[in-house]
Protein backbone atom coordinates (compact mmCIF):
# COMPACT_ATOMS: atom_id res chain seq x y z
CA UNK A 1 0.00 0.00 0.00
CA UNK A 2 1.38 3.37 -0.97
CA UNK A 3 2.41 5.74 1.77
CA UNK A 4 -0.43 8.08 2.73
CA UNK A 5 -3.22 5.97 1.24
CA UNK A 6 -6.40 5.21 3.14
CA UNK A 7 -6.69 1.68 4.55
CA UNK A 8 -8.08 -0.99 2.24
CA UNK A 9 -11.80 -1.14 2.90
CA UNK A 10 -12.94 -3.70 0.31
CA UNK A 11 -14.21 -6.90 1.94
CA UNK A 12 -12.74 -9.10 -0.81
CA UNK A 13 -9.28 -7.50 -0.64
CA UNK A 14 -9.15 -7.70 3.15
CA UNK A 15 -10.51 -11.26 3.16
CA UNK A 16 -7.88 -12.36 0.65
CA UNK A 17 -5.08 -10.98 2.84
CA UNK A 18 -6.38 -12.85 5.88
CA UNK A 19 -6.98 -16.05 3.94
CA UNK A 20 -3.40 -16.02 2.70
CA UNK A 21 -2.19 -15.46 6.26
CA UNK A 22 -4.17 -18.48 7.47
CA UNK A 23 -2.67 -20.60 4.69
CA UNK A 24 0.84 -19.43 5.56
CA UNK A 25 0.23 -20.32 9.23
CA UNK A 26 -0.71 -23.84 8.14
CA UNK A 27 2.40 -24.18 5.99
CA UNK A 28 4.62 -22.86 8.78
CA UNK A 29 3.13 -25.43 11.15
CA UNK A 30 3.90 -28.27 8.73
CA UNK A 31 7.49 -27.06 8.42
CA UNK A 32 7.83 -26.82 12.20
CA UNK A 33 6.69 -30.41 12.71
CA UNK A 34 9.54 -31.83 10.64
CA UNK A 35 12.21 -29.98 12.62
CA UNK A 36 13.92 -31.37 15.68
CA UNK A 37 12.10 -30.14 18.79
CA UNK A 38 13.97 -27.64 20.95
CA UNK A 39 13.27 -24.48 22.94
CA UNK A 40 14.96 -22.37 20.27
CA UNK A 41 12.96 -24.04 17.48
CA UNK A 42 9.74 -23.32 19.37
CA UNK A 43 10.72 -19.69 19.94
CA UNK A 44 11.61 -19.28 16.27
CA UNK A 45 8.29 -20.87 15.29
CA UNK A 46 6.30 -18.51 17.51
CA UNK A 47 8.14 -15.52 16.06
CA UNK A 48 7.48 -16.75 12.52
CA UNK A 49 3.76 -17.08 13.19
CA UNK A 50 3.76 -13.63 14.77
CA UNK A 51 5.40 -12.18 11.66
CA UNK A 52 2.74 -13.79 9.46
CA UNK A 53 -0.04 -12.25 11.55
CA UNK A 54 1.69 -8.89 11.73
CA UNK A 55 2.32 -8.86 8.00
CA UNK A 56 -1.36 -9.41 7.28
CA UNK A 57 -2.48 -6.80 9.79
CA UNK A 58 0.09 -4.34 8.48
CA UNK A 59 -1.32 -4.67 4.96
CA UNK A 60 -4.86 -4.12 6.23
CA UNK A 61 -3.72 -1.19 8.41
CA UNK A 62 -6.46 0.85 10.07
CA UNK A 63 -8.41 -0.95 12.76
CA UNK A 64 -6.53 -4.19 12.04
CA UNK A 65 -3.26 -2.54 13.04
CA UNK A 66 -4.90 -1.36 16.25
CA UNK A 67 -6.04 -4.93 16.93
CA UNK A 68 -2.39 -5.96 16.61
CA UNK A 69 -1.41 -3.38 19.23
CA UNK A 70 -4.13 -4.44 21.65
CA UNK A 71 -3.45 -8.17 21.30
CA UNK A 72 0.25 -7.60 21.94
CA UNK A 73 -0.58 -6.23 25.40
CA UNK A 74 -2.30 -9.40 26.67
CA UNK A 75 0.50 -11.62 28.00
CA UNK A 76 -1.83 -14.50 28.89
CA UNK A 77 -3.60 -14.72 25.54
CA UNK A 78 -0.92 -15.43 22.93
CA UNK A 79 2.51 -17.08 23.12
CA UNK A 80 5.26 -14.57 23.84
CA UNK A 81 6.97 -14.95 20.47
CA UNK A 82 3.73 -14.13 18.66
CA UNK A 83 2.93 -11.26 21.00
CA UNK A 84 6.34 -9.64 20.62
CA UNK A 85 5.97 -9.57 16.84
CA UNK A 86 2.51 -7.99 17.10
CA UNK A 87 3.96 -5.33 19.41
CA UNK A 88 5.75 -3.87 16.40
CA UNK A 89 2.43 -2.24 15.48
CA UNK A 90 3.15 0.43 18.09
CA UNK A 91 5.81 1.79 15.74
CA UNK A 92 3.79 1.74 12.51
CA UNK A 93 2.15 5.09 11.73
CA UNK A 94 2.24 6.03 8.02
CA UNK A 95 0.99 9.61 7.45
CA UNK A 96 -2.25 10.42 5.64
CA UNK A 97 -1.88 12.55 2.54
CA UNK A 98 -3.31 16.08 2.28
CA UNK A 99 -6.15 15.15 -0.11
CA UNK A 100 -7.55 12.59 2.32
CA UNK A 101 -7.34 15.06 5.22
CA UNK A 102 -9.40 17.49 3.15
CA UNK A 103 -11.94 14.77 2.40
CA UNK A 104 -12.45 14.08 6.10
CA UNK A 105 -13.05 17.79 6.81
CA UNK A 106 -15.46 18.19 3.91
CA UNK A 107 -17.50 15.24 5.17
CA UNK A 108 -17.43 16.46 8.78
CA UNK A 109 -17.80 20.23 8.35
CA UNK A 110 -18.57 20.80 4.68
CA UNK A 111 -15.39 22.92 4.48
CA UNK A 112 -11.64 22.59 4.17
CA UNK A 113 -9.64 22.82 7.42
CA UNK A 114 -8.15 26.16 6.32
CA UNK A 115 -11.67 27.62 6.32
CA UNK A 116 -12.49 26.83 9.95
CA UNK A 117 -9.11 27.48 11.57
CA UNK A 118 -7.02 30.64 11.46
CA UNK A 119 -4.12 28.41 10.49
CA UNK A 120 -3.92 24.64 9.90
CA UNK A 121 -0.62 22.82 9.46
CA UNK A 122 -1.07 20.31 6.61
CA UNK A 123 1.73 18.06 7.89
CA UNK A 124 0.79 15.97 10.91
CA UNK A 125 3.10 16.17 13.93
CA UNK A 126 1.87 12.90 15.46
CA UNK A 127 0.27 9.78 14.04
CA UNK A 128 -1.25 6.53 15.27
CA UNK A 129 -3.09 3.52 13.91
CA UNK A 130 -6.51 5.18 13.63
CA UNK A 131 -5.68 8.80 12.91
CA UNK A 132 -3.13 11.59 13.02
CA UNK A 133 -2.75 14.95 14.76
CA UNK A 134 -2.21 18.43 13.28
CA UNK A 135 -1.41 21.75 14.91
CA UNK A 136 -3.79 24.61 14.22
CA UNK A 137 -4.62 28.11 15.42
CA UNK A 138 -8.17 28.80 16.58
CA UNK A 139 -9.55 32.20 17.55
CA UNK A 140 -10.07 32.41 21.30
CA UNK A 141 -8.07 29.24 21.97
CA UNK A 142 -4.64 29.84 20.50
CA UNK A 143 -2.76 26.70 19.49
CA UNK A 144 -4.91 23.59 19.34
CA UNK A 145 -4.35 19.93 18.44
CA UNK A 146 -6.64 18.49 15.76
CA UNK A 147 -6.95 14.71 15.50
CA UNK A 148 -8.13 13.52 12.10
CA UNK A 149 -9.38 9.96 11.63
CA UNK A 150 -8.29 7.91 8.64
CA UNK A 151 -11.20 7.60 6.16
CA UNK A 152 -13.06 4.31 6.19
CA UNK A 153 -11.69 3.08 9.52
CA UNK A 154 -15.02 2.66 11.30
CA UNK A 155 -16.52 0.71 8.40
CA UNK A 156 -13.81 -1.96 8.56
CA UNK A 157 -14.00 -2.83 12.26
CA UNK A 158 -16.65 -5.57 12.16
CA UNK A 159 -15.11 -7.30 9.15
CA UNK A 160 -11.58 -6.92 10.51
CA UNK A 161 -12.57 -8.54 13.79
CA UNK A 162 -14.13 -11.45 11.95
CA UNK A 163 -11.04 -11.79 9.81
CA UNK A 164 -8.81 -11.70 12.88
CA UNK A 165 -10.89 -14.41 14.54
CA UNK A 166 -10.35 -16.51 11.42
CA UNK A 167 -6.60 -16.02 11.69
CA UNK A 168 -6.62 -16.92 15.39
CA UNK A 169 -8.61 -20.07 14.65
CA UNK A 170 -5.86 -21.02 12.22
CA UNK A 171 -3.34 -20.38 15.00
CA UNK A 172 -5.38 -22.61 17.32
CA UNK A 173 -4.86 -25.53 14.91
CA UNK A 174 -1.11 -25.31 15.44
CA UNK A 175 0.68 -26.60 18.53
CA UNK A 176 0.65 -23.11 20.06
CA UNK A 177 -0.64 -23.15 23.67
CA UNK A 178 -3.75 -20.96 23.42
CA UNK A 179 -6.60 -20.50 25.93
CA UNK A 180 -10.04 -22.00 25.29
CA UNK A 181 -11.92 -20.48 22.37
CA UNK A 182 -14.44 -18.95 24.80
CA UNK A 183 -11.61 -17.00 26.44
CA UNK A 184 -10.22 -15.81 23.11
CA UNK A 185 -13.74 -14.85 21.98
CA UNK A 186 -14.36 -12.78 25.11
CA UNK A 187 -11.09 -10.88 24.65
CA UNK A 188 -11.85 -10.26 20.97
CA UNK A 189 -15.34 -9.03 21.86
CA UNK A 190 -13.85 -6.54 24.32
CA UNK A 191 -11.31 -5.37 21.72
CA UNK A 192 -14.10 -4.86 19.18
CA UNK A 193 -16.13 -2.81 21.67
CA UNK A 194 -12.99 -0.79 22.46
CA UNK A 195 -12.39 -0.03 18.78
CA UNK A 196 -15.99 1.04 18.21
CA UNK A 197 -15.66 3.50 21.07
CA UNK A 198 -12.26 4.70 19.92
CA UNK A 199 -13.36 5.66 16.38
CA UNK A 200 -16.14 7.87 17.78
CA UNK A 201 -14.36 11.13 18.52
CA UNK A 202 -17.52 12.61 20.03
CA UNK A 203 -17.34 9.85 22.63
CA UNK A 204 -13.65 10.59 23.17
CA UNK A 205 -14.46 14.27 23.69
CA UNK A 206 -16.93 13.25 26.41
CA UNK A 207 -14.25 11.12 28.07
CA UNK A 208 -11.76 13.97 27.87
CA UNK A 209 -14.27 16.26 29.53
CA UNK A 210 -15.07 13.70 32.23
CA UNK A 211 -11.44 13.00 33.14
CA UNK A 212 -10.58 16.71 33.11
CA UNK A 213 -13.41 17.33 35.60
CA UNK A 214 -13.07 14.27 37.85
CA UNK A 215 -9.46 13.10 37.56
CA UNK A 216 -7.65 16.41 37.87
CA UNK A 217 -4.66 16.09 40.21
CA UNK A 218 -1.61 18.26 40.87
CA UNK A 219 1.11 17.52 38.36
CA UNK A 220 -1.17 15.92 35.75
CA UNK A 221 -2.57 17.89 32.80
CA UNK A 222 -5.42 16.89 30.48
CA UNK A 223 -6.61 18.85 27.48
CA UNK A 224 -10.15 20.20 27.23
CA UNK A 225 -12.04 19.35 24.03
CA UNK A 226 -13.41 22.16 21.86
CA UNK A 227 -16.93 21.07 20.97
CA UNK A 228 -17.51 23.59 18.17
CA UNK A 229 -14.69 22.05 16.14
CA UNK A 230 -15.25 18.40 17.02
CA UNK A 231 -17.14 15.80 15.02
CA UNK A 232 -17.23 12.00 14.98
CA UNK A 233 -14.06 11.88 12.82
CA UNK A 234 -12.34 15.12 13.90
CA UNK A 235 -11.39 15.99 17.49
CA UNK A 236 -10.10 19.45 18.38
CA UNK A 237 -8.61 19.97 21.83
CA UNK A 238 -6.30 22.24 23.74
CA UNK A 239 -2.65 21.86 22.84
CA UNK A 240 -0.59 20.43 25.69
CA UNK A 241 3.09 21.41 25.93
CA UNK A 242 5.76 18.85 26.57
CA UNK A 243 7.90 16.15 25.03
CA UNK A 244 7.31 12.46 24.54
CA UNK A 245 9.27 10.15 26.82
CA UNK A 246 12.33 9.43 24.68
CA UNK A 247 12.75 13.07 23.64
CA UNK A 248 12.40 14.19 27.27
CA UNK A 249 14.91 11.60 28.48
CA UNK A 250 17.32 12.85 25.83
CA UNK A 251 17.41 16.19 27.70
CA UNK A 252 18.96 14.27 30.62
CA UNK A 253 16.46 15.11 33.38
CA UNK A 254 17.73 14.60 36.90
CA UNK A 255 16.72 11.60 38.98
CA UNK A 256 14.55 13.93 41.07
CA UNK A 257 12.71 15.11 37.95
CA UNK A 258 12.14 11.53 36.79
CA UNK A 259 10.97 10.55 40.27
CA UNK A 260 8.51 13.44 40.34
CA UNK A 261 7.06 12.56 36.94
CA UNK A 262 6.77 8.91 37.94
CA UNK A 263 5.03 9.78 41.19
CA UNK A 264 2.50 11.92 39.33
CA UNK A 265 1.74 9.01 37.01
CA UNK A 266 1.51 6.44 39.79
CA UNK A 267 -0.75 8.56 41.98
CA UNK A 268 -3.01 9.41 39.04
CA UNK A 269 -3.45 5.81 37.91
CA UNK A 270 -4.07 4.53 41.47
CA UNK A 271 -6.69 7.25 41.93
CA UNK A 272 -8.34 6.35 38.62
CA UNK A 273 -8.34 2.62 39.38
CA UNK A 274 -9.37 2.40 42.99
CA UNK A 275 -11.23 5.66 43.60
CA UNK A 276 -12.83 6.71 40.30
CA UNK A 277 -13.21 3.25 38.80
CA UNK A 278 -12.41 4.50 35.32
CA UNK A 279 -9.03 4.18 33.62
CA UNK A 280 -7.07 5.33 30.61
CA UNK A 281 -6.60 1.92 28.99
CA UNK A 282 -3.98 2.72 26.35
CA UNK A 283 -0.97 4.01 28.31
CA UNK A 284 1.83 3.60 25.80
CA UNK A 285 4.57 6.27 25.88
CA UNK A 286 3.16 8.16 22.90
CA UNK A 287 0.14 9.16 24.98
CA UNK A 288 2.13 11.12 27.58
CA UNK A 289 3.97 14.43 27.49
CA UNK A 290 6.60 15.59 29.96
CA UNK A 291 6.66 19.36 30.43
CA UNK A 292 9.44 21.65 31.62
CA UNK A 293 7.40 22.64 34.72
CA UNK A 294 7.29 19.02 35.91
CA UNK A 295 3.74 18.27 34.85
CA UNK A 296 2.78 15.17 32.89
CA UNK A 297 0.23 15.61 30.12
CA UNK A 298 -2.10 12.70 29.35
CA UNK A 299 -3.33 12.29 25.76
CA UNK A 300 -5.77 10.12 23.82
CA UNK A 301 -8.86 9.20 25.81
CA UNK A 302 -10.47 7.18 23.05
CA UNK A 303 -9.59 3.97 24.90
CA UNK A 304 -10.96 4.18 28.45
CA UNK A 305 -12.71 1.60 30.61
CA UNK A 306 -15.00 1.68 33.62
CA UNK A 307 -14.13 -0.81 36.36
CA UNK A 308 -16.97 -2.12 38.51
CA UNK A 309 -16.71 -2.01 42.28
CA UNK A 310 -16.70 -5.81 42.44
CA UNK A 311 -13.90 -6.08 39.90
CA UNK A 312 -11.71 -3.57 41.75
CA UNK A 313 -12.40 -5.25 45.07
CA UNK A 314 -11.50 -8.71 43.79
CA UNK A 315 -8.28 -7.46 42.16
CA UNK A 316 -7.31 -5.79 45.45
CA UNK A 317 -8.12 -9.02 47.31
CA UNK A 318 -5.93 -11.06 44.95
CA UNK A 319 -3.01 -8.67 45.16
CA UNK A 320 -3.28 -8.35 48.93
CA UNK A 321 -3.21 -12.13 49.25
CA UNK A 322 -0.17 -12.36 46.94
CA UNK A 323 1.66 -9.92 49.21
CA UNK A 324 1.40 -12.39 52.09
CA UNK A 325 4.48 -14.52 52.84
CA UNK A 326 4.67 -17.53 50.54
CA UNK A 327 4.70 -19.79 53.60
CA UNK A 328 1.31 -18.45 54.74
CA UNK A 329 -1.14 -21.38 54.33
CA UNK A 330 -3.98 -18.95 53.59
CA UNK A 331 -2.17 -17.27 50.70
CA UNK A 332 -3.19 -19.63 47.92
CA UNK A 333 -6.69 -20.05 49.34
CA UNK A 334 -7.32 -16.29 49.28
CA UNK A 335 -5.84 -15.87 45.80
CA UNK A 336 -8.00 -18.72 44.49
CA UNK A 337 -11.14 -17.20 46.01
CA UNK A 338 -10.39 -13.83 44.43
CA UNK A 339 -9.79 -15.40 41.00
CA UNK A 340 -13.00 -17.41 41.31
CA UNK A 341 -14.92 -14.28 42.28
CA UNK A 342 -13.52 -12.62 39.15
CA UNK A 343 -14.79 -15.57 37.11
CA UNK A 344 -11.33 -16.52 35.90
CA UNK A 345 -11.37 -20.01 37.43
CA UNK A 346 -14.03 -22.66 38.00
CA UNK A 347 -15.91 -22.23 41.31
CA UNK A 348 -15.34 -25.93 42.13
CA UNK A 349 -11.55 -25.80 41.67
CA UNK A 350 -10.00 -27.09 44.89
CA UNK A 351 -7.26 -25.18 46.68
CA UNK A 352 -5.00 -28.24 46.48
CA UNK A 353 -5.34 -28.37 42.69
CA UNK A 354 -4.68 -24.63 42.43
CA UNK A 355 -1.51 -24.94 44.52
CA UNK A 356 -0.24 -27.98 42.64
CA UNK A 357 -1.06 -26.97 39.06
CA UNK A 358 -1.93 -23.31 38.62
CA UNK A 359 0.18 -21.54 41.22
CA UNK A 360 3.49 -22.59 39.56
CA UNK A 361 2.18 -21.49 36.15
CA UNK A 362 1.07 -18.11 37.49
CA UNK A 363 3.93 -17.40 39.88
CA UNK A 364 6.20 -15.38 37.61
CA UNK A 365 3.42 -13.15 36.24
CA UNK A 366 1.95 -12.64 39.71
CA UNK A 367 5.35 -11.63 41.10
CA UNK A 368 5.81 -9.19 38.20
CA UNK A 369 2.38 -7.64 38.79
CA UNK A 370 2.78 -6.99 42.51
CA UNK A 371 6.51 -6.23 42.53
CA UNK A 372 6.04 -2.43 42.91
CA UNK A 373 4.11 -2.98 46.16
CA UNK A 374 6.88 -5.00 47.80
CA UNK A 375 8.92 -1.94 48.82
CA UNK A 376 7.84 1.38 50.34
CA UNK A 377 9.74 3.22 47.59
CA UNK A 378 10.12 1.14 44.47
CA UNK A 379 12.90 1.77 41.98
CA UNK A 380 11.42 1.14 38.54
CA UNK A 381 14.90 1.36 37.09
CA UNK A 382 15.34 -2.12 38.57
CA UNK A 383 11.90 -3.44 37.57
CA UNK A 384 12.02 -6.96 36.19
CA UNK A 385 10.76 -7.33 32.61
CA UNK A 386 7.44 -9.07 31.95
CA UNK A 387 8.11 -12.80 32.30
CA UNK A 388 8.09 -15.19 29.38
CA UNK A 389 5.67 -17.97 30.29
CA UNK A 390 6.98 -21.45 29.52
CA UNK A 391 4.98 -23.47 27.03
CA UNK A 392 3.99 -26.08 29.63
CA UNK A 393 2.63 -23.33 31.88
CA UNK A 394 0.77 -21.70 28.99
CA UNK A 395 -0.96 -25.02 28.36
CA UNK A 396 -2.02 -25.28 32.01
CA UNK A 397 -3.41 -21.75 31.92
CA UNK A 398 -5.18 -22.45 28.64
CA UNK A 399 -6.85 -25.51 30.15
CA UNK A 400 -7.85 -23.93 33.46
CA UNK A 401 -8.90 -20.42 32.48
CA UNK A 402 -12.70 -20.33 32.29
CA UNK A 403 -13.39 -16.82 31.04
CA UNK A 404 -12.02 -13.30 31.05
CA UNK A 405 -14.12 -10.63 32.79
CA UNK A 406 -15.04 -7.74 30.50
CA UNK A 407 -12.82 -5.34 32.42
CA UNK A 408 -9.77 -7.61 32.50
CA UNK A 409 -8.29 -7.01 29.01
CA UNK A 410 -8.32 -3.22 29.48
CA UNK A 411 -7.02 -3.54 33.05
CA UNK A 412 -4.11 -5.80 32.04
CA UNK A 413 -3.32 -3.51 29.12
CA UNK A 414 -3.33 -0.51 31.45
CA UNK A 415 -1.11 -2.18 34.06
CA UNK A 416 1.43 -3.42 31.54
CA UNK A 417 1.56 0.01 29.90
CA UNK A 418 2.03 1.78 33.24
CA UNK A 419 4.83 -0.58 34.26
CA UNK A 420 6.55 -0.03 30.91
CA UNK A 421 6.20 3.74 31.22
CA UNK A 422 7.58 3.92 34.77
CA UNK A 423 10.41 1.54 33.88
CA UNK A 424 11.31 3.75 30.93
CA UNK A 425 11.41 6.72 33.29
CA UNK A 426 13.59 4.84 35.77
CA UNK A 427 11.54 6.55 38.47
CA UNK A 428 11.65 5.86 42.21
CA UNK A 429 8.05 5.92 43.40
CA UNK A 430 6.24 5.73 46.75
CA UNK A 431 3.87 2.87 45.96
CA UNK A 432 1.57 2.80 48.97
CA UNK A 433 -1.97 1.86 47.91
CA UNK A 434 -4.74 2.27 50.53
CA UNK A 435 -7.04 -0.05 48.57
CA UNK A 436 -4.71 -2.97 49.30
CA UNK A 437 -4.42 -2.03 52.97
CA UNK A 438 -8.19 -2.43 53.27
CA UNK A 439 -7.93 -6.07 52.26
CA UNK A 440 -5.71 -7.29 55.04
CA UNK A 441 -2.10 -7.18 53.82
CA UNK A 442 0.23 -6.98 56.76
CA UNK A 443 2.46 -3.93 57.23
CA UNK A 444 5.49 -6.09 56.44
CA UNK A 445 3.98 -7.11 53.11
CA UNK A 446 2.50 -3.79 52.09
CA UNK A 447 4.42 -0.52 51.74
CA UNK A 448 3.55 2.21 54.20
Amino acid sequence: MAKGDAPRTGRLARGTITGLAAARIGMAQLGHRVRAPSAQAQADHEAALGRILFGALGQLRGSALKVSQLLSMHPGLLPDGVRQELARAHHQAPPLNRALVGRVFRQAFGQEPESIFEHFEPAAFAAASLGQVHRAQLAGHGTVAVKVQYPGIAATIASDMQLMRTALRALAHTDMPLPAHTVVDSVMAEIEATLLREVDYLQEAEQLQWFAQHAAMPGVAMAQPIASHTRAQVLTQQFLPGQHLQAWLATQPTQAQRDRAGQHLWDWFMHCIFVLGRVHADPHPGNFLFAADGRVGVLDFGCTRSLSGDFRSHVAQAWSALLRPTADPQRDVLVLRAYQALGLLRPDLAAEAYTAELAPALADMQAWQIEPFTQPVFDFGAKTPPPITAGRHQRVLGDQLVQVPGEMPAFERMWMGLMHLLTGLGARVRTHCPALSLHGSTPRDLPT
